[in-house]
């Protein structure tokens, strides 16, 4: 005899007796307690697997590469190795980074040739700005704490407004994660609210930051995705080679005065310290660094003052004063050293090795300096 037919949405023994479906995977409270401690521990222990399997071959003169200049994760390592080395830290932009030159022709390098110690690590990031600054320092430079640290300060961000990133309009900057996401607002930053956001919680995830990593390092600054559908018949694994790049060279494959290249003077539109977001971001370094414990000392320049114009010049005069008054103020040990001479500069604020080797001698011999070393 035939079953009758059973409606749609009737209840069936077979049915209650599986109210899950064939794919869905029941846990008890035991085994999500075990999962969770599974994942804690891959979530914690992984990074630090991973440092012991990709060398990082960081010598005296180590930088970080060029290629992996948004690689937070690289530059983080980089910061724990050189301070529990008790290393003293020379920290800043592009300028400390060596953008003209090789990595053993860099101001930490011309300090440690003239010194005769091995005693400065450059932790200079290529084409970072006092906004990005500050939060790498606050995110990424925790391990700096209880060290001497040798900022640099460029006047270069405060030359106009857009390099001080007051343009209501948008345009791309350098190392827009690293800046405030909510407050200060930043006028020119268009990111959405759920970028932003993303932003701030992948800060306090180091699971977020080794895959940026991962990304960074093999594959070219894609994700994984896009890598996959480019080249659909390789092995996504195949680009991790654990061999990351070196801290040469240079992006600039030449490096020659500023004069032989013909840079016209300039006259930039200065804006005044006491309204600059960018002077206000570098104070705020200075702030999170001594809140950690360090002794900072801040080099004001080397700017190419040759570059200006009369009146372009005067008016940085005016600022390099204001600075040095407000790091007296707040008893801040720094140095304005002059301006090295014309030929020695590549553009408006790097110098070229020879211009390095003499900085760094401008800056043995200047007395605050001395006394800032001795008191190591």
């Amino acid at each position: 005899m035939q079953k009758p037919a059973i409606p749609p949405g009737s209840a069936t023994v077979e049915t209650a007796e599986f109210p899950f479906g064939s794919n869905d995977v029941r846990l008890a409270p035991r085994e999500w307690l075990i999962a969770g401690v599974v994942l804690l521990a891959l979530f914690h222990f992984t990074p630090v697997v991973w440092k012991r399997i990709e060398p990082l071959h960081a010598g005296a003169d180590y930088r970080v590469p060029y290629r992996l200049g948004n690689d937070y994760w690289t530059y983080q390592r980089h910061c724990g190795e050189v301070c529990e080395d008790r290393k003293t830290l020379v920290l800043g932009d592009s300028v400390i980074w060596g953008h003209y030159v090789r990595n053993d022709e860099t101001l930490s390098h011309y300090l440690n040739e003239l010194t005769g110690q091995p005693r400065f690590a450059n932790v200079g990031v290529d084409g970072i700005h006092p906004a990005a600054l500050a939060g790498l320092v606050s995110h990424y430079g925790r391990a700096i704490s209880d060290r001497d640290v040798i900022l640099h300060a460029n006047l270069l961000w405060t030359s106009s407004e857009r390099h001080d990133l007051q343009v209501t309009k948008e345009f791309a900057f350098n190392h827009p994660t690293l800046v405030p996401q909510l407050v200060p607002r930043i006028p020119c930053y268009k990111a959405s609210l759920e970028e932003r956001i993303g932003i701030v919680v992948g800060r306090e995830v180091p699971l977020w930051a080794r895959a940026d990593h991962l990304r960074i390092a093999y594959y070219d600054g894609g994700d994984l995705a896009m890598w996959t559908i480019d080249h659909p018949y390789a092995n996504p694994a195949g680009p991790i080679t654990l061999e990351l790049p070196s801290p040469e060279p240079s992006p600039e494959k030449t490096a020659e005065p500023w004069t032989d290249r013909r840079i016209p003077p300039y006259n930039p539109p200065w804006v005044p310290l006491e309204t600059s977001f960018q002077w206000g971001q570098l104070r705020r370094t200075i702030d999170t660094l001594q809140r950690r414990g360090n002794r900072v000392f801040v080099v004001v320049g080397p700017f190419n003052e040759h570059m200006l114009t009369e009146e372009s010049l005067a008016v940085y005069q005016q600022r390099k004063e204001e600075a040095a008054v407000w790091l007296q103020e707040n008893q801040i040990p720094h140095a304005v050293p002059p301006a090295l001479p014309s030929r020695l500069y590549a553009d408006a604020s790097h110098p070229l090795a020879e211009g390095y080797r003499r900085l760094a001698e401008q800056l043995l011999a200047d007395e605050s300096f001395v006394r800032f070393l001795e008191a190591q």
